[in-house]
Formats: structure tokens, C-alpha cells, sequence
């Protein structure tokens, strides 16, 4: 029996010892065979001969979007398998019309983020940056005071969102003496009950929480989410900690919020990405801005590839996927 015949297609060759340790790529080449060459183009004959027999496509950024004149090139395709985490920008229907599977590590890349949201929400509860900010202005340990709620007993977070980021950021803070408010049209009471919060209506989380932590996925819909009439909603002295997409909040309502001093922001994604250079967010005090780090970096991406693998492994055996990536899901998923 022939084994089945994968590649790997990304931008740039260099990411795949970043994605893939020695062990990991064992481990694909005894489950596949692998092509040597990385699909960095599909414009020379070398990799349209490569595509042509491929039966598993393992991609990460940069992978070519996978459309009609795409598929044709690669009639034996069965299973794409992402390395990253929103299969979007590659996906198109044409895919699941030709009855192609398809995968990502999503779950993987969640983790690093719910670990970062988890350490600002505790920043933010204990009001380490806006301590900071008065220590390093008046060098003074009784110098300024903290405006709003202090303290990490009985902070209220609230959750935007019931994502696989957001569920793990929800399975984190129940180590905490934390209330955790959940907002998500997608999730019955019932069910924020199971992962440990209560559901409530975006203005009554808004209204009632200490911090607010966005994971909605970017969708049509949920264009500022979070816009001038929910940011208003908010207490003095709250913060709003966005690590989901910059568009589901309203960049100018925001930083007009900020400037007042009235709310205090951390985001790690903005609206547009990157803001111009002069933009006040990045010199307002009361804001922390981060250049899109909270996903995976570094050795974080050894999981992602790790997630890959196992699931190629999976599909080869004959085993149910994991990770699977449907049509339906797109609708409601990032």
C-alpha cells in the first residue's frame, strides 16, 4: 500500500524548524511522505508537480488561499491541515465542496493568549500600570492613589466572548477569588453555568464589570462590539483588555475615554494595526499597548506545529480529527 503523500506550504521555508522540532518532523515523515521542498509559491513547475500529487497539505502563514484554480492544481487533496490558528484567509468553499477536510491548531495557539489576558486582568485588578506610571512620575511609594476598584477579591471580569480563548481564559481565573460575568449569543445559561460564570447581556457586563476582556471573533456582525454607547456603560476606573481583533472596538471612542482618564485600555490589537505613529493611545497614560504578542511566539509555536502533526497522525489512522474546521463553523468562529 502507498503511504500518503503530504507537503508543507508557508511564505517563508525558514518558519518550519520554528514550528517543527526534530521530533515533530519524525513523527509526520513515519505518518506521511513528506515532499523535502516547502511550497514557499506554487509559480514553478517544481511545486505545481509537487501539488499535483499531494494527498495532505500541512500550511501556516502565507499558504496560498485556497481556491478553484488552487484546488485543480492538487485533485488529490484530502485534508489541509493549518498551523496557525483562523484558517480564513486561506479558506474558501470550494474546498468542502470538493469534500477536502480541514484542520487548524487554534486550541494550540489559544493557550499563550488566555496566559496573557490571565496576567493583564491581574495587573489590571491590582493597578500595577497606573501605580507605576505615578511611582515613576512622582518617585514616591505614597504618591497618587489608585482611581476605581483595587485589588484582585472579588474582582468582576468580564468575558467577551466563549471562543477556545475565551474558555480557556474563563478555565483560568477560577483558580482566583474572581466573580466572572459571560457574554455570548451563542451560550445558554446553562452553559455558562458549566464553565463557571453567569451569562448576562453585553450592557449588563459592561455596567458591572471591574475589567473587560474581549474574544468575539472578527466578523461582519461584531464590528465595534464594544463602540462609544458600551464604553460609556463602563465604571470610572475600569479597564478594557482587548486581545481578539481591533476592530470589535471602536478605536476613537476609546481613546477619548482613555484620554479623560476615565477607562484605562491594554490592547494588544488596535484599530487600524499598527496605529499611525502618532497616535495619543501610545503615549496616554491609562493605556498599554503591545505589538500583537499575545499569540504564539517563539517556542509557544513548537505547539502549533506539535497540534499539526498529531492530527495528520490522526487522519492517516483513520481517526476522528480533533481539530476539525467546518463550513458552518466560519459563521461564528475567527
Amino acid at each position: 500500500m502507498s503511504r500518503v503523500r503530504a507537503a508543507i506550504a508557508m511564505r517563508d521555508g525558514d518558519l518550519v524548524p520554528d514550528l517543527f522540532d526534530r521530533v515533530a518532523l519524525d513523527r509526520l515523515r513515519a505518518s506521511v511522505a513528506l515532499d523535502p521542498v516547502v511550497l514557499t509559491t506554487l509559480d514553478d513547475a517544481r511545486s505545481r508537480t509537487t501539488l499535483h500529487d499531494v494527498e495532505v497539505l500541512v500550511t501556516g502563514w502565507g499558504a496560498p488561499r485556497l481556491d478553484g484554480p488552487t484546488l485543480d492544481l492538487a485533485p488529490q487533496l484530502r485534508l489541509v491541515v493549518h498551523t496557525g490558528g483562523t484558517v480564513r484567509k486561506i479558506v474558501t468553499p470550494e474546498l468542502w465542496e470538493r469534500g477536502v477536510r480541514v484542520s487548524s491548531s487554534a486550541s494550540a495557539n489559544a493557550q499563550p493568549v488566555a496566559e496573557y489576558t490571565l496576567a493583564m486582568v491581574l495587573l489590571a485588578g491590582k493597578r500595577v500600570l497606573e501605580a507605576a506610571e505615578s511611582y515613576t512620575r512622582h518617585r514616591s511609594l505614597t504618591a497618587g492613589s489608585a482611581s476605581g476598584p483595587l485589588g484582585n477579591n472579588g474582582l468582576v471580569v468580564g468575558v467577551v466572548g466563549a471562543s477556545r480563548i475565551g474558555r480557556q481564559v474563563l478555565e483560568l481565573l477560577h483558580r482566583f477569588d474572581v466573580e466572572l460575568l459571560l457574554h455570548d449569543p451563542w451560550v445558554t445559561d446553562r452553559d455558562a453555568r458549566a464553565l463557571g460564570a453567569t451569562a448576562t447581556g453585553l450592557d449588563d457586563l459592561m455596567r458591572h464589570a471591574d475589567v473587560v476582556t474581549v474574544h468575539a471573533p472578527e466578523l461582519p456582525e461584531t464590528r465595534h462590539l464594544i463602540g462609544r454607547r458600551q464604553l460609556a456603560l463602563m465604571r470610572s476606573g475600569t479597564t478594557l483588555v482587548n486581545t481578539a481583533r481591533g476592530s470589535l472596538v471602536d478605536t476613537e471612542a476609546l481613546t477619548q475615554e482613555v484620554l479623560s482618564g476615565r477607562l484605562r485600555a491594554v490592547l494588544d490589537v488596535t484599530d487600524p494595526e499598527p496605529l499611525p505613529p502618532e497616535h495619543p493611545l501610545f503615549t496616554a497614560p491609562g493605556a498599554l499597548l503591545t505589538p500583537h504578542v499575545a499569540g504564539s511566539l517563539g517556542n509557544e509555536l513548537r505547539r502549533l506545529g506539535a497540534s499539526a502533526v498529531a492530527e495528520v497522525a490522526r487522519f492517516v489512522a483513520g481517526e476522528d480529527l480533533v481539530h476539525e474546521v467546518r463550513a458552518a463553523d466560519l459563521a461564528r468562529t475567527a
